[in-house]
């Protein structure tokens, strides 16, 4: 048995908590106790972030205290949420989000660029991870071994038809999440194709897992805009790239949940 599988202890509480991380890092950087926004946007790739900055629609949140973020503050639909750009992988992902509940999130959402691995359309669009292969090691410290970890089938069944008005497709799946994106060999891909998952990324799995274990609604999106520059002219987002209709997935799965609290 590897040493990730070893020693694990899923129902015993962690010495180490996100809560007494932060008290420290607001210590130490002076910053004022205080609530991030209620809904939470991980945005890995940066370009909703960035987006955001150029057209002076965000400004920095305040009671943030990560250390190795920033957040920032923007309105969309009506809606405040808190955005963090540029959280790359797993364990990165699952770090920020961690922090993210302690300091006052009720919703996550993430947005992440992905590979085409089976086809639903001509790149760019949109993927609602309903499940992720976890081949990557963050979701082993927070559940057992199996092969997926999957969205809540609360937040799944909350956010059907949630997206049948949009411009930009919204297909749902399943996706392959890995830690090693420079070690998507054939074989890795013929297998993920047979096992009917629709593209890869990076994060997903990592943090399904967190939300089962810590029972926090995460919901994971895949972007699809590329297929591993395998052709010429891969990796095209779309108009800002990509952020404006980034911003309506957020949107339109952020009413729907806000929806779903209203009626109970």
């Amino acid at each position: 048995m590897p040493p990730i599988l070893r020693a694990k202890e899923y129902d015993s509480p962690s010495v180490f908590l996100p809560e007494n991380l932060l008290r420290e890092a607001r210590r130490q950087k002076a910053i004022a106790t205080g609530q991030v926004p209620a809904i939470c946007v991980l945005d890995p790739d940066g370009d909703i972030v960035h987006g955001l900055l150029a057209a002076s629609k965000t400004t920095r949140n305040p009671h943030w205290a990560c250390y190795h973020t920033q957040m920032y503050t923007f309105e969309q639909g009506g809606i405040e949420f808190g955005i963090v750009g540029c959280a790359v992988g797993a364990s990165f992902a699952v770090l920020v989000a961690e922090e993210m509940f302690a300091s006052g999130c009720r919703l996550l959402i993430s947005v992440t660029s992905a590979g085409q691995i089976l086809p639903c359309a001509e790149p760019p669009y949109f993927i609602l991870i309903e499940r992720a292969l976890r081949d990557e090691g963050t979701s082993y410290h927070y559940l057992p071994p199996a092969d997926y970890a999957d969205i809540d089938r609360r937040l799944l069944s909350m956010l059907e038809g949630a997206f049948s008005t949009y411009a930009v497709p919204v297909y749902a799946g399943a996706v392959w999440t890995t830690d090693a994106p420079f070690r998507e060999t054939s074989l890795a891909i013929a297998q993920a194709k047979a096992a009917g998952i629709l593209a890869v990324e990076m994060e997903a799995a990592a943090l399904y897992a967190f939300a089962q274990a810590r029972q926090k609604p995460v919901i994971c999106f895949a972007h699809v805009t590329n297929q591993m520059a395998q052709v010429e002219g891969d990796f095209e987002k779309g108009m800002e790239a990509g952020s404006r209709d980034g911003l309506e997935v957020i949107r339109a799965a952020a009413t729907a949940y806000l929806a779903s609290i209203a009626d109970g």
